[in-house]
């Protein structure tokens, strides 16, 4: 005890600095509460490591001040505590709160101005084409239009002299006559090779259905031959024809043609050899 000092002033004064921590203060709420850790993550969804975090004053699992403001909220609320005192306790320990930023006033000569439009002198040059075609159009078609005899002048002449026409050619040439196809002569039965039968089919007068064969049996046509078609065969020994409509059928054998094929709509199977034609 100091000499001249009365007893009261030895005693060890009680201020703000003598308050419990803002994790202290809700660590010793929830107990009186009768409430555990987990009881307070469940009402207030609060993870169970950030809320022992917090009782330990260990504000660093929350994310930074403002989560950590929501977070002393929160369980202050939940163990029956005023979160006021706490956050002021909180905001003096850590720096205090910031202070809001005013907005900048946007003057005039920041603000974002549209760029001027280029002219589109593309547009430009298609609108002068455009134009210079449309005139001389216009000029062509309206010096077209005065064509003509020229103004007659007061002595009853035209301008410009006209020409007389020249006279039509009424000559015509002489048409020569058409010759008609020339039957086969003998020179160009001559010269068929004589060592082959050489056969040719047409079907002059109608369709008709035509098979032919080798000696050797191989086919050499099974079709239908239209009305105006013509088939030609060759062969060293023998050619074996069938026609379906032998009627309609012109047939040379060897350079020569058969008069009488068959009869319309008959079916006539034929066999020709080198020499002059004989039906097999």
């Amino acid at each position: 005890m100091s000499i001249g000092n009365s007893p009261e002033d030895d005693r060890p004064s009680v201020g703000e600095d003598d308050r419990p921590s803002v994790g202290r203060a809700l660590q010793q709420a929830r107990s009186e509460a009768g409430l555990t850790v987990e009881a307070v993550s469940a009402a207030t969804r609060v993870r169970v490591p950030i809320v022992q975090a917090i009782e330990q004053d260990d504000f660093s699992r929350c994310g930074g001040d403002v989560y950590a403001r929501g977070h002393i909220r929160t369980l202050a609320r939940a163990v029956d505590l005023d979160p006021g005192p706490l956050i002021e306790q909180f905001d003096a320990a850590h720096g205090g709160r910031p202070e809001p930023t005013v907005p900048t006033p946007l003057f005039e000569s920041e603000r974002i101005r549209p760029e001027p439009r280029r002219p589109n002198w593309t547009a430009a040059m298609v609108a002068a084409i455009v134009a210079v075609i449309g005139f001389v159009g216009f000029t062509l078609f309206s010096g077209g239009g005065k064509g003509g005899d020229g103004p007659v002048s007061a002595g009853g002449t035209a301008n410009a002299e006209k020409k007389p026409a020249p006279a039509p050619n009424t000559t015509r040439p002489t048409a020569r006559p058409t010759a008609p196809d020339p039957a086969p002569s003998d020179s160009a039965i001559a010269g068929l090779p004589k060592d082959k039968v050489t056969i040719k089919v047409t079907a002059r007068d109608g369709q008709s259905w035509v098979s032919a064969k080798d000696a050797n049996g191989r086919l050499l046509q099974d079709g239908l031959l239209k009305k105006g078609q013509s088939k030609t065969f060759t062969d060293k020994k023998r050619i074996d024809l069938v026609l379906g409509n032998a009627g309609a059928v012109q047939l040379y054998v060897n350079g020569k043609e058969v008069k009488h094929v068959g009869d319309e709509g008959s079916v006539e199977r034929l066999s020709y050899t080198p020499g002059d034609p004989q039906a097999g």
